[in-house]
């Protein structure tokens, strides 16, 4: 039973909130002038779905919980190597089955409440023992994705949890204890998914409280809307759906103390509508700069700042859904589309085309899969060879919403189905709002072509091609490949770093030879600032801290 139960995918709106805070004004002790201090406004494109790492998958919530809350180990800063964060250490035995953290000391969360070892084995036995609404993987995305089940598994196709205990052998050293070796174990735990929340809070203020169904749940508890407490730099303030959340630094932060007194996370969908609050100084900076506002904005004078391309923009295919269980079909419509015209028409400069479902940045990547170029001839040979008859498509993309992966889903819609009508198929257009209708229907198979992409969350292959091809996901059908399944599970449990790059090469061949979605690009997100503020550092997986920026 392979490690990654991939039970979703998707990787991640609201008006912009006039009349804010001034940005970077001076503080009453006049400490905004190079000294630390003042407010830092900062733009995204959708609001977050909640502030509980545990139940979210998205960037715009995963940015404002990696503010508030902190795991045991972190990515560096701008990289993808691990480092301590709450653990100042950590030790696994010999067999790779127990790990044990020790934990810094002196650190407290938000509520006053102290961290130690119990703290961190409630947390991760919550979520082991998530039940009903919390094992979805529209809820639990990332438990599921890497830890594999839970303590009572009620779905038949759970496998056995990774993860089966963890033990408080005194107030700072955790230990926790696998089923299996992995090697991405550590790794997966600088994600916001295990990030570590006051006990006392997530009791009291119900995080647990989920109703609706697993395809549309309903948070029903207070802890992550209205209370979220973790130990990071920045604490909770408040909450306007859709418009803006409001943080204030930490005075009693263990580490370094934040820059600015206060962080606001305001949403402004439209990428035009985000420019032009930069230059109106409504905010300070945005994410996902259009890239027809790049040269615009340098000329201005603001700041343009690029995320490494740790990313992949994907069409993926439901395969029990015709006419995509056909190979040929799948495989003419990879030769149809002129992907390098949508890089180069809706794609910031840095972008590459991509050849599989992971960056060429990372270990295992393979320079002999199997490609698709832009033949419209050889997609009309294959869907003549292919017997089908019935050529409609059913093809999904997301609205309110621009992603890394993605900046402008419909202008890369449009260019896609234009192509692919030009060899003989006919398009179905289906649209939905990105959260919660489109990510829904994503990750539990509701959409039988859709465009969606992956961000990565750590620097390991099982984080991609893991993630998506390692056992059945809802996302692509009734992909059921049982020799990718254990070329995978293989990989994972490797400990030799060498062969577990070449098992991952192999993978990523069998994966593109049998086409169960179309990589397509890797870009380079770029993120604006008006001068005047410095010491953001971006990451590669969007996990950056705002506790090191200063305004002037």
């Amino acid at each position: 039973m392979s490690l990654n139960r991939r039970l979703a995918a998707g990787a991640a709106a609201g008006a912009l909130a006039l009349g804010l805070t001034a940005c970077g004004g001076d503080d009453d002790d006049g400490s905004a002038s190079g000294e630390g201090g003042g407010t830092l406004v900062f733009a995204g494109s959708a609001d977050p779905v909640i502030l509980d790492g545990a139940l979210v998958s998205d960037g715009e919530s995963t940015r404002v919980i990696n503010q508030i809350f902190e795991g045991l180990v972190r990515s560096e800063e701008g990289g993808t190597e691990i480092e301590p964060a709450l653990a100042e250490s950590w030790e696994a035995s010999e067999d790779g089955l127990t790990w044990t953290f020790t934990l810094r000391e002196g650190v407290t969360f938000h509520d006053g409440e102290p961290l130690d070892a119990e703290a961190v084995c409630f947390n991760f036995e919550r979520w082991y023992n998530f039940t009903g609404v919390l094992q979805s993987p529209a809820v639990s995305y990332y438990w599921g994705t890497v830890m594999g089940g839970f303590a009572a598994n009620e779905d038949p196709a759970m496998g056995e949890s990774l993860y089966t205990g963890c033990t408080a052998e005194d107030e700072r050293t955790a230990v926790i204890t696998l089923s299996r070796p992995s090697s991405a174990f550590l790794s997966a735990l600088a994600m916001p998914a295990f990030t570590i929340a006051s006990p006392a809070a997530l009791q009291e203020f119900e995080a647990d409280a989920v109703s609706g169904t697993g395809e549309s749940p309903s948070f029903d508890g207070t802890f992550g809307y209205e209370h979220p407490i973790g130990t990071g730099p920045f604490q909770f303030e408040s909450w306007e759906r859709g418009s803006e959340v409001r943080l204030s630094k930490y005075e009693d932060y263990w580490d370094e103390p934040a820059q600015v007194d206060e962080l606001i996370f305001t949403v402004i969908p439209d990428g035009p509508a985000r420019r032009q609050a930069l230059e109106s100084g409504e905010i300070d900076g945005y994410d996902l700069v259009d890239p027809a506002d790049v040269e615009l904005l340098e000329s201005g004078g603001y700041q343009i700042l690029r995320r490494p391309a740790f990313n992949v923009a994907y069409i993926g295919f439901q395969q029990n859904y015709p006419p995509f269980d056909n190979l040929q079909i799948r495989q003419a419509i990879a030769h149809a589309i002129d992907f390098d015209n949508i890089i180069r028409t809706n794609y910031p400069e840095g972008a590459v085309r991509a050849t599989q479902f992971m960056p060429p940045e990372l270990f295992g990547w393979a320079d002999d899969v199997t490609t698709y170029d832009y033949d419209p001839d050889r997609a009309r040979e294959l869907i003549a060879q292919s017997g089908v008859t019935n050529l409609t498509l059913p093809f999904w993309y997301p609205t309110d919403v621009t992603r890394p992966y993605m900046p402008n889903p419909q202008a890369n819609w449009e260019l896609m189905a234009a192509d692919l009508e030009a060899v003989g198929f006919t398009i179905e257009p289906h649209t939905a709002p990105w959260n919660p209708d489109y990510l829904d229907a994503t990750q539990t198979g509701g959409t039988p072509m859709f465009l969606l992409g992956w961000n990565g969350d750590f620097g390991d292959p099982d984080n991609f091609i893991g993630t998506f091809f390692q056992d059945v996901n809802p996302q692509f059908g009734s992909f059921d490949n049982p020799e990718i399944f254990a070329k995978l599970d293989e990989a994972e449990a490797e400990t030799d770093q060498d062969r577990r790059a070449e098992l991952y090469q192999e993978a990523n061949r069998l994966i593109m030879d049998f086409v169960p979605g179309i990589p397509y690009v890797h870009s380079e997100p770029a993120i604006a600032f008006r001068e005047g503020v410095d010491g953001f550092v971006p990451d590669p997986l969007s996990n950056e801290s705002f506790s090191t920026v200063t305004v002037d």
